[in-house]
């Protein structure tokens, strides 16, 4: 008898990351360290079909995720999204992923609330939960409605406890966290008018700012 092949549990976070900052991280380790994950992937967006375009180039946000994981043993970053010349779409790089792990590996896609609320806009977004679960992160304060057509999904779908879900894919559950009051968008207009932003990114993030000259006015 071969032996039985230990399930993964593979996490993903996309994000422009522009740049990365605590409050992405920090949200990224609770996750892993609650969910039990084997890896939390952060998976910085090329080009988002629903984002602005993010100020500086991939390369650069990139090279910061990388230098801010760096040395934390659950958090990776997967850079497939920036290798496509194309739209990043989620089900493709799901699928991507999906390809590569084995048919029982649990795959957790984790998205914000507002992200969530929005999934009816998604290219394909009903095949998302074919290939992995949902993770929604809910604030405390968040008191939006879903999209009736999320009413459905949640009620054929949901599950109480996110610890819980079994299989590899096909379920949607919450985890409540207080996010910290972080925002990349903060920290790009601090840069922009010759402040400091120390403690709000990484050590790693804030020295490659500083030696590319990253959101300064003049970019």
């Amino acid at each position: 008898m071969s032996e039985p092949v230990a399930v993964r549990r593979v996490g993903i976070l996309g994000g422009t990351f522009d740049p990365v900052h605590i409050g992405h991280l920090r949200s990224a380790l609770e996750v892993a360290e609650f969910m039990g994950l084997d890896e939390l992937r952060l998976l910085p967006n090329a080009r988002p079909p629903h984002r602005d375009t993010p100020q500086v180039a991939a390369e650069d946000r990139l090279a910061m995720v990388r230098g801010a994981v760096q040395g934390v043993a659950c958090l990776s970053v997967d850079a497939r999204e920036l290798a496509r010349d194309k739209l990043s779409y989620t089900i493709d790089t799901l699928e991507s992923i999906r390809a590569e792990l084995n048919t029982q590996d649990q795959l957790f896609l984790v998205l914000g609330w507002d992200a969530f609320c929005g999934l009816p806009s998604w290219h394909r977004w009903e095949e998302l939960l074919q290939h992995c679960h949902i993770l929604v992160l809910q604030r405390p304060d968040a008191d939006v409605e879903p999209p009736d057509e999320l009413r459905n999904l949640l009620a054929a779908r949901s599950e109480s406890d996110p610890t819980a879900m079994s299989g590899p894919a096909g379920h949607i559950s919450f985890v409540w966290q207080t996010p910290l009051a972080v925002s990349a968008t903060q920290i790009r207009q601090l840069l922009a008018s010759g402040k400091s932003v120390r403690f709000l990114v990484p050590d790693a993030v804030l020295a490659y700012i500083e030696a590319h000259d990253l959101y300064r006015g003049s970019n």
